[in-house]
């Protein structure tokens, strides 16, 4: 019996020492193969070996508790260590269902062990082992807690008690688990909801853990520190206190406030004191923000205002003084920027509790709070001055803290700081300003901080407004003030001289700068003090005072004639009270209209350099202001209508004077004011005598002939030549600029001539021709006869246009003009979302090559062919509807020869033109125009885009390494936007056509091109009000119509294109086929549509918003049609790891109604549930492998079986303090 025994003890001896022996063996063989890995020497066949070795072991060793725990030791290095904790966190994450009770606890205790004493001290250790052994504790914990390990919180407190080295690693648990749970909540809905529930009942301990933590640590960090005998121990409590913070920020976010708020808020009274504490002061006012931030019922953020009290100001000044006083070290910045961002969450939550109806005051301290608030505002950093103005406007705005005579007071302190942060200063390639430094630490590059500053200005310009509103005197006197200034300043132009000339500012120079913002300023607080201020308490002598020396100020530099203009135009409702200054403005603004820097260059035109950038502006900027003053003030300019008409015929006399563009914005200021006549028979005659000239050009035979045949075309705007020097000669220039004057003529008037807005006036005038049958008036545009006079020829352009894309019609194209149809570099920027090119575009002069030229003539001509047709519709209305034949015109022009036009030519085309077309047309006209012209367009565009998507799927399944795709400006990405941005402009316009705006939220804006497509919504369901249009409803009647409709709109889901997808989801596909559901479908066209779905899903389902929509598409389709076909089972039954008795059941009780009892929620997740095999993952989650965590028994106490999941979540279960008492 003995022997017997002695020999089992032996044989487990021997089993135990092969188990040793076995783990050293393999533990060497680790240890050879993670310092192969992790050499920088090794080859890449070695390393790949190895890594695939270490892989293997962690998947398939029965071994792998034993050897991570010994790799993990003490003795080995730390990359050993690391790769043996990595281990053990494998074995947890994908071994732990399968693994034994008794291993569990083995390997468990084994982690604590390590905890406990199995790392180097706290100064020593990597962070990385630190951030690895957390991890293995919260993976368990996730696992087993609270049920199976109800001491889990205690056995953390006993590790704490051994040292700072344990307290540390229990504060980075306490922080991972809160992060795992409540902040990225990656573990399954029962787990979170236990683990959240047990957290929650038991953070009054937590939290009074944390904070004797932390409040211990500190107090012997500050006793120790001073005493360099004692400096590692106070390093190392100073560690623990960092740690400690750290943890609270991961917890103050969402605890109950009365956590943070306990003991007359002791936890803020703490994070105060240590914010002038050197070491914390980061952690501290992390800490500080978060908790100032909270949102939550106004009662119980009423404590927060204790920060508002003496010594909470205290601490928060004296700390922001110190950290400012010290200069400029990165540490201390970013301890500023948290110390602004906490001031600008007191603000908000002062503006939140202070109310009307609410017991709480303005603090006392509220004007020391100000005066700390403005010294950011006046900082040198650019970002902190930016970071107080959303804080200042919610001030400005507020109903009782807006009329407080500290804020009230605070107004032009504001407003003084304000004309010094609207300077243009602090690019961080520059050292011409204190600002300089800070942006050299915020922004990447000067394009960076340029952008960052326009976006300030705009903010900045908001916020002034409000003030004004409050104030408007004390703005516009200071406005006037600096204006005088500016005007009397001499011209400092700086150490970058303009290249135009000597003695010109450029975009950098002093002068400019300063002109710049006080331009700024002025029309920010003028424009506010006409809309604030009563009319008989405008000032306006000071006004006219201003405007006279501002029409008196002579200067040559462009740069700052510019400021001028703008300066005139806000000072000109000044002469809404004093009319007798008209003809001076005008006389000023028509000067600018010729401005030149060489003033020979108005008759030498053919040798000069071309005009700068600069001075185009200020051209065009004197033309915009003419148009503005005539629609904004036309009654005060009609009666000087013959004084500005003579004015513009003189300047028109000359061909070469001004631009086509120049030309037309005078004329399309003529006819605004030609508006005021309201009188039809003279603005008729008054519109033919202005387009006299124009219809003389367009119509001669020699232009007919040039507009009808592509050839003569060419030839005529000298496509055709060979030019020598591409940048000075051009001999067919003028003929381009004749056809690009009547062009722009012709949409200027279509443009702007109106009939009256008041219907009496209308009526008087002679401009009611009618009423409608719905008793709606049917007006006539006085320049409906000589537009229409026009129209033949305009639409024989657009034909000629578009067949210049045909090949035979390229080839003609001369050498010098091969890429005269193709995109303009800008264009193509812009798609990309390149920026672009930021400074001293204004200098240099824009000497286009001809063949640049050329390009920017066919780009215009095209987008204002179609602009006039896109206008024609509003502004001639019936008139134009009604053209004979227009439906066949338009087909056998506008769309001709589409397959060889360009995408980059078509969305233009789409969105100027046949949009509003179609928006403006009275219903009459859907089957005699819009009907015949949209159902082959809309076929057309199916099979393009089709074609289109199927190349790029083509090319994206091949992968091929293509130096393309290294070249962010490769064609091949061009070609894949343009066909993006095509998408979205058709997917809209077939919205746009069918679906009622009624009831639809647009659920993303507009994205501007080259916009990032993923930021979205996360939960999107279609509005149910979403109805049909009566164009819809007519389009869909028409079979082939119907048919491109439909195949189009559900096509699209698949394209890879995620806005296109979310919109069509949201807005369109639902509408379009409940039109047809009450018809016969073919059961084979219903299983396409649903097929077609679940392709979506496959294509976008890793973006959670059109997930959300297609996933509610799919559920609406199959609930209102699988009963009466049983083919979407069919589908369903396809997609892969569908449960099949979970269909059958969902489906019975789809199929009985009398089972249909359950909500709405439940139907759609059960069904979410059964299509996820067909859902689409993001690609870093693909090849993932999948973590499952068991649920444990539920700690909730269910009353009834048959209650809802969202019933059980506000169960309060009590019983959990059970587990911990135990």
């Amino acid at each position: 019996m003995a022997a017997a025994a002695a020999v089992a003890a032996a044989a487990a001896a021997m089993a135990v020492a092969m188990v040793e022996e076995q783990v050293n063996s393999l533990c060497e063989q680790l240890v050879k193969a993670v310092t192969v890995i992790m050499d920088p020497a090794s080859t890449q066949r070695y390393r790949l070996e190895a890594l695939k070795f270490c892989e293997e072991f962690k998947e398939k060793c029965p071994i792998c508790v034993p050897c991570g725990l010994k790799l993990a030791e003490k003795t080995q290095t730390a990359i050993v260590r690391h790769f043996g904790l990595q281990i053990l966190e494998h074995v947890v994450k994908f071994r732990w269902n399968s693994m034994p009770r008794l291993e569990k606890v083995y390997l468990k205790n084994n982690v604590m062990g390590l905890i406990s004493s199995g790392t180097q001290s706290i100064l020593e250790e990597e962070s990385h082992i630190k951030d690895v052994l957390s991890r293995i504790v919260v993976e368990m914990i996730k696992r087993e807690w609270p049920q199976h390990w109800p001491d889990m919180l205690k056995e953390l407190d006993t590790l704490s008690k051994q040292g700072e080295t344990q307290t540390e690693l229990v504060m980075f648990i306490l922080l991972r688990l809160a992060e795992d749970v409540v902040t990225f909540q990656t573990l399954p809905t029962q787990r979170r909801r236990d683990i959240q529930q047990t957290l929650t009942q038991n953070m009054e301990k937590i939290f009074s853990f944390l904070l004797t933590t932390l409040q211990q640590n500190v107090n012997k960090y500050r006793r120790m520190k001073t005493d360099l005998t004692q400096e590692p121990k106070a390093q190392a409590n100073c560690r623990v206190g960092i740690a400690a913070l750290n943890t609270l920020a991961g917890y103050i976010d969402w605890v109950a406030l009365s956590h943070i708020t306990a003991d007359n808020c002791k936890l803020l009274e703490m994070l105060c004191l240590l914010l002038n504490e050197p070491e914390l002061q980061i952690g501290a006012a992390e800490c500080l923000l978060i908790a100032v931030s909270r949102k939550g019922k106004l009662e119980d953020r009423k404590p927060l205002m204790v920060l508002f009290g003496d010594v909470a100001m205290h601490y928060i000044l004296s700390a922001a003084q110190t950290a400012d006083g010290e200069g400029l070290v990165e540490k201390h910045y970013v301890f500023l920027k948290r110390l602004c961002q906490v001031l600008c969450a007191l603000g908000s939550q002062l503006c939140a509790l202070l109310g009307s109806d609410s017991d709480v005051e303005t603090p006392p301290n509220f004007g020391k709070y100000l005066d700390s608030f403005l010294a950011f505002t006046t900082h040198p950093s650019q970002f902190l001055r930016s970071s107080t103005q959303i804080t200042w406007g919610a001030l400005f705005r507020h109903e009782v803290l807006s009329r407080d005579p500290l804020l009230l007071g605070m107004i032009p302190k504001y407003l003084r700081a304000s004309m010094t942060n609207l300077v243009k200063v602090g690019f961080p390639s520059k050292s011409d300003s204190p600002s300089c430094e800070y942006s050299r630490f915020d922004f990447d590059s000067d394009e960076d901080f340029n952008a960052f500053f326009n976006s300030f200005r705009a903010q900045q310009g908001e916020v002034m407004r409000m003030a004004c509103r409050l104030d408007p005197r004390t703005g516009f006197q200071m406005a006037g003030e600096w204006l005088k200034y500016q005007l009397t300043t001499p011209v400092d132009t700086g150490p970058m001289n303009s290249k135009t000339g000597e003695g010109l500012c450029s975009i950098f120079s002093p002068s400019f700068v300063q002109w710049d913002a006080m331009t700024f300023f002025s029309e920010s607080v003028i424009s506010q003090m006409f809309r604030t201020l009563d009319k008989d308490e405008i000032p306006v002598n000071d006004g006219i005072d201003l405007l006279q020396l501002v029409l008196n100020f002579e200067t040559k530099d462009p740069l700052i004639l510019s400021c001028v203009l703008t300066n005139v135009s806000a000072l000109f409702p000044f002469v809404t009270y004093r009319p007798e200054y008209l003809p001076q403005v005008l006389s000023k603004l028509f000067a600018s209209v010729t401005f030149e820097v060489i003033e020979e260059s108005k008759f030498v035109v053919s040798v000069q350099a071309p005009r700068t950038r600069a001075v185009k502006n200020v051209r065009r900027h004197a033309c915009s202001s003419i148009i503005k003053m005539c629609r904004d003030y036309p009654q005060l300019v009609l009666p000087n209508f013959e004084v500005l008409y003579n004015h513009v015929k003189q300047l028109l006399s000359n061909e070469l004077l001004l631009t086509q563009m120049e030309k037309c914005a005078l004329m399309e200021a003529l006819v605004l004011i030609s508006n005021q006549f309201k009188d039809y028979e003279r603005q008729k005659a008054f519109l033919e005598e202005l387009m006299a000239p124009v219809a003389g050009l367009w119509l001669s035979p020699e232009m007919q002939r040039v507009l009808s045949d592509p050839e003569a075309f060419i030839s005529y705007v000298g496509a055709d030549n060979k030019i020598a020097d591409p940048i000075l000669e051009d001999p067919s220039g003028l003929n381009r600029s004749r056809i690009s004057f009547c062009v722009y003529t012709i949409l200027g008037v279509v443009k702007r001539a109106r009939w009256p807005a008041a219907p009496e006036e209308a009526k008087a005038g002679g401009f009611l021709v009618g009423y409608m049958p719905s008793g709606s008036p049917i007006y006539r545009n006085p320049c409906t006869e000589q537009v229409l006079k026009l129209l033949d020829n305009l639409l024989a352009l657009i034909r000629t246009h578009n067949n210049l894309y045909m090949p035979e019609m390229v080839a003609r194209l001369g050498e010098t003009f091969a890429k005269a149809l193709d995109m303009l570099e800008v264009e193509k920027n812009a798609i990309l979302g390149l920026p672009q090119p930021l400074l001293e575009l204004y200098d240099s002069p824009v000497y286009k090559t001809v063949l640049e030229r050329m390009q920017g003539f066919f780009c215009t001509l095209y987008d204002n062919c179609f602009h006039i047709l896109g206008n024609a519709g509003p502004s001639m209305q019936q008139d134009f509807y009604t053209v004979e034949g227009l439906a066949t015109q338009l087909l056998s022009s506008a769309f001709i020869n589409l397959n060889n036009i360009p995408d980059y030519r078509l969305r233009p085309m789409l969105r100027v033109f046949v949009k509003p077309l179609v928006l403006f047309c009275p219903s009459e006209y859907y089957e005699t125009l819009v009907c015949p012209m949209l159902g082959p367009l809309f076929t057309y565009l199916h099979m393009r885009l089709s074609q289109k998507w199927q190349v790029i799927n083509q090319r994206s399944m091949l992968c091929e390494d293509d130096a393309a795709d290294d070249n962010p400006e490769s064609q091949e990405m061009l070609e894949e936007q343009l066909v993006r941005l095509l998408t979205r402009e058709v997917m809209d316009l077939i919205t746009v056509c069918c679906v009622s705006k009624k009831g639809v939220e647009h659920n993303t804006a507009v994205a501007v091109d080259g916009d990032d497509d993923e930021a979205m919504a996360t939960e999107v369901t279609p509005p149910a009000s979403a109805e049909l249009t009566e164009l819809g409803k007519c389009l869909m009647t028409q079979e082939d119509v119907c048919t491109a409709l439909l195949i189009t709109a559900y096509t699209s889901l698949s394209w890879k294109d995620t806005l296109s997808c979310q919109r069509t989801t949201t807005q369109l596909c639902w509408p379009l086929l409940k039109q047809v559901l009450q018809g016969n479908l073919l059961p084979d066209a219903v299983s396409w549509f649903f097929a077609s779905v679940l392709k979506g899903l496959q294509t976008h389902g890793q973006h959670n918003g059109c997930m959300a929509a297609l996933v509610h598409l799919a559920f609406q389709i199959y609930e209102a049609l699988r009963p009466r076909y049983t083919e979407l089972k069919a589908v369903m039954e396809q997609i892969p790891d569908i449960q099949r008795d979970s269909l059958e059941q969902f489906d019975s009780k789809l199929l009985n109604p009398t089972l249909q009892k359950v909500a709405d929620k439940r139907r759609k997740d059960h069904f979410k549930r059964l299509i996820t095999g067909c859902i689409g993952k993001p690609l870093g989650e693909q090849f993932r492998k999948e973590v499952h965590i068991r649920n444990l028994p539920s700690l909730f106490k269910k009353v009834k079986p048959s209650l809802e999941p969202d019933v059980l979540e506000n169960e309060d279960g009590e019983s959990l303090t059970a587990l911990f008492e135990s």
